[in-house]
């Protein structure tokens, strides 16, 4: 078993991360097949997105997901 204070790499982590927000994306109604085009489409809106909100923790990713759900409506099932 890993000491995952010591054991895991940087790309390990961004794997994870990944993963996770793939499958968040996905649950948040995002077309299995376009859930790498949401991916990176929430990377490159989040900073701009955040930038003049008062959103905080997981807040920030209802945010992002919401503004998503109205800029890029084609990516989410109907």
């Amino acid at each position: 078993m890993k000491n995952y204070e010591n054991d895991v790499t940087l790309e390990e982590m961004s794997y994870e991360l990944e993963l996770a927000t793939l499958g968040m994306l996905y649950y948040a109604g995002v077309k299995k097949e376009r859930l790498n085009d949401a991916f990176d489409r929430y990377i490159d809106v989040i900073d701009d997105v955040l930038e003049n909100s008062d959103a905080n923790g997981v807040d920030e990713v209802i945010t992002v997901i919401e503004y998503l759900k109205k800029s890029c409506p084609e990516l989410f099932k109907k």
